[in-house]
C-alpha cells in the first residue's frame, strides 16, 4: 500500500455495575430506564486493546476482533462512527490544513486478553477502546463524558468504561440521550484498595443475550417497574455516598442487595431468564457464609447477566477472603501472583460444609482490582504497509 495509513492505539478496562444498568427507554439510542454505578477493573487483567487506522487506499469499514473479521454494518457501530466522523469533520472545516480523514475508510483492530460475550464486560470495554483509538486518531477535543455519550450507543454498559475508578451512568432525561452519559463518582486515588475476585463459571456466550433479556423483562415483569422507580433512585444515592465515605459494609450490602433484585427481575420475566446457575448459587452461599462468620460484611457478590461471579473486598481483608477462595478454588488457574502462605481461613467458618463440590463449575480465578480508564499506548495492532491486522 503506498499511501499514508493514520493510525491510533488505546486501551480500556472492564466495569462490573455495582448498581445494575437494565431495561431501555429507548433501544436505538440504548437509553436506560434507570441509572447505574459500577466499579472499573485493572487492565492489567481485564482489557480490549483497539487500533483505529484510517487510508485513503482503504475500501470499505472493517473490523477485526480477536483475529477474526467482524461486521461493522450494524446500527449501533454505526451510530458510534457517524458521531466520531461528524465531531471530526468539525475540526477539518474549522482547520483546512487537517487532513480529511472523516472521509476515509477505517480499519480498526481489536483484542480481549479475557473471553468475549460470556458476561465479562466485553462489550463495555470494545466499544469504549473503539470510541478511545478513534477519538485518538481524529485528535477530538472532547470530555470523556462526551465520549461516554457515542460509547454509550454501541453498548450501554461501555459508557462507565471511558472513566477510572468509580463510575456513574446517569440516565437522563433528554429524548435525544444528550445528557444521558458517564460521569466519575471516585477516582481510583480515592479508594484504591477495592480489589475483586472474579470465578469465571462459564465462559460460553449467554443463552439469552442481555438486550433481548432487557426487552423480555421490560415487557412481561411485574416487578421491574418497582425497581426502576422505588428502588435503584435511592440505592443510586445511598451508593454514590458509600463510595465517597468509603463504606464498605453499605457497599458491599447495596451491591449484593442490587445484585439480588436485578436477577429477581430476570426470573419475573415470562419466560424467565436463568442467567444465574447452581454454580453461582454455591458463590452466593459462600459469601454469606463468610460474612457470618467475621460479623461484619467483608466481601460482597454480584453478577451480571451471565453466571460469573465478581467478589469485591478490601486489601485489609484480602487475608481471610482469599484464604476461603483459594481453599476451595486453589487448583484453578489465577494464583500465580499470590502469596498463599499468607492466607487463612477465619475463625468460625463452618469449614465441615465445604466438600469438592463446591469447586465444581468454575474454571478459573481472576484476581484483579480497581483501575484506570482508557490509556493511550503506542502498542500497533495494524500492519502500516498493508493495512491489515498484524500476524
Amino acid at each position: 500500500m503506498s499511501d499514508f495509513v493514520y493510525h491510533a492505539s488505546s486501551t480500556a478496562p472492564v466495569n462490573i455495575a455495582t448498581l445494575k444498568y437494565w431495561g431501555k427507554r429507548d433501544k436505538d439510542l440504548n437509553l436506560p430506564t434507570n441509572s447505574s454505578i459500577s466499579v472499573t477493573l485493572s487492565q492489567k487483567d481485564l482489557r480490549t486493546l483497539t487500533t483505529a487506522s484510517c487510508s485513503s487506499q482503504f475500501t470499505k469499514d472493517t473490523l477485526w476482533l480477536n483475529g477474526s473479521p467482524h461486521s461493522m454494518d450494524t446500527p449501533r457501530t454505526k451510530q458510534c462512527l457517524n458521531d466520531l466522523r461528524t465531531y471530526r469533520k468539525e475540526l477539518e472545516a474549522s482547520n483546512e490544513k487537517l487532513p480529511k480523514l472523516s472521509e476515509m475508510n477505517l480499519h480498526i483492530v481489536s483484542e480481549n486478553n479475557f473471553p468475549t460475550a460470556a458476561g465479562l464486560a466485553s462489550s463495555a470495554a470494545g466499544f469504549a477502546a473503539l470510541v478511545s483509538a478513534i477519538a485518538k486518531l481524529y485528535e477530538l477535543p472532547q470530555s470523556a463524558s462526551d465520549l461516554s455519550i457515542i460509547a454509550r450507543k454501541g453498548s450501554g454498559s461501555a459508557c462507565r468504561s471511558l472513566f477510572g475508578g468509580y463510575v456513574a451512568w446517569e440516565m437522563g432525561s433528554e429524548a435525544d440521550g444528550s445528557d444521558s452519559k458517564a460521569v466519575q463518582v471516585a477516582t481510583l486515588e480515592h479508594w484504591p484498595d477495592m480489589k475483586a475476585a472474579i470465578l469465571v463459571v462459564s465462559d460460553d456466550k449467554k443463552d439469552v443475550p442481555s438486550t433481548s433479556g432487557m426487552q423480555l423483562t421490560v415487557q412481561t415483569s411485574d416487578l421491574f417497574k418497582h425497581r426502576v422507580e422505588e428502588v435503584v433512585p435511592k440505592r443510586f444515592l445511598q451508593m454514590k455516598e458509600a463510595i465517597l465515605k468509603k463504606d464498605f459494609e453499605t457497599f458491599g450490602e447495596l451491591t449484593m442487595k442490587d445484585s439480588n433484585s436485578f436477577h429477581s427481575v430476570c426470573l419475573d420475566s415470562y419466560p424467565p431468564i436463568f442467567y444465574l446457575n447452581d454454580t453461582s448459587k454455591r458463590c452466593i452461599k459462600l459469601v454469606n457464609l463468610l460474612n457470618e462468620a467475621a460479623g461484619k460484611i467483608v466481601a460482597a457478590y454480584t453478577f451480571d447477566a451471565g453466571p460469573n461471579a465478581v467478589i469485591y473486598y478490601l486489601q485489609e481483608n484480602e487475608e481471610i477472603v482469599l484464604g476461603l477462595l483459594h481453599k476451595i478454588f486453589g487448583k484453578l488457574q489465577g494464583w500465580e501472583n499470590v502469596d498463599t502462605a499468607k492466607l487463612s481461613i477465619i475463625d468460625g467458618f463452618p469449614v465441615n460444609l465445604i466438600d469438592e463440590s463446591w469447586s465444581s463449575g468454575v474454571s478459573k480465578v481472576i484476581l484483579t482490582e480497581v483501575g484506570d480508564g482508557p490509556l493511550d499506548t503506542d502498542e500497533v495492532l495494524v500492519d502500516l504497509k498493508t493495512g491489515l491486522p498484524k500476524n
